[in-house]
């Protein structure tokens, strides 16, 4: 199987000579694969959204190396990152992220558009992946004007719009009540079996991380069990 991420002794350490060092990730080694539906379960403060931070390039390592697509990211210059988190990352956040000032569709093409892709491309693209996640009659709506549920799926659109290689969601039913929150869930274990879409979701959920194919758990910066 084609590891999409490959973690290798990875340490975030905060902190420095003069004061308490924090060891928020210590020497975590693991692996992604292609295709796969994985979570990282751990209680607040044990490293997991530090975890996910490095890996989306958002902060860097203290030492290890991380693999993305087999490039290793932690030899990367800053003035790349943007390109690859456009190129081989999709982002579903808690609190959605779209912009109220455009409408569902355009939220959903935003980057696309920013790249200028041919418009009849962008308009085909944005209806295949609204008509999969069920939200192609709300397109010309602003995000005021729907659910939360349905700001959610769009968020997953917005994720899923450029095939990107890996998929990171940080917490993605933290604001939804339980009903959108097994519809998101639903739908996200629809766009892995069915696109083959590969995503790391990281949650304190029990019942949000059943839904993946393979939980690890975090607890003081480390991993210390996994569940198939």
């Amino acid at each position: 199987m084609e590891h999409i991420l490959n973690l290798e002794q990875v340490k975030k350490y905060y902190g420095g000579s003069t004061g308490n060092i924090t060891k928020a990730v210590d020497g975590i080694s693991m692996y992604i694969d292609k295709g796969e539906f994985a979570a990282i379960m751990g209680a607040s403060g044990s490293g997991k959204t530090t975890l996910l931070n490095c890996i989306s390039t958002i902060d860097t390592v203290t030492s290890g190396h991380i693999f993305v697509n087999n490039q290793d990211i932690t030899e990367m210059k800053e003035q790349d990152f943007a390109d690859f988190r456009r190129e081989n990352l999709g982002f579903i956040f808690q609190d959605f992220n779209l912009l109220d000032t455009l409408t569902i569709e355009e939220n959903i093409s935003l980057s696309l558009i920013i790249n200028k892709k041919n418009p009849e491309m962008i308009k085909k693209k944005v209806q295949d992946i609204s008509d999969k996640l069920g939200i192609s009659d709300i397109l010309s709506k602003f995000p005021y004007e729907v659910s939360g549920g349905q700001k959610q799926r769009c968020a997953c659109a917005r994720a899923l719009i450029n095939e990107p290689k890996l998929i990171l969601a940080d917490e993605p039913t933290g604001a939804l009540d339980s009903k959108s929150s097994r519809l998101l869930l639903e739908t996200m274990e629809n766009i892995n079996q069915k696109l083959q879409a590969t995503i790391l979701m990281v949650t304190h959920d029990p019942f949000t991380a059943s839904f993946c194919n393979r939980i690890l758990f975090l607890e003081d910066g480390r991993i210390f069990n996994e569940i198939w």
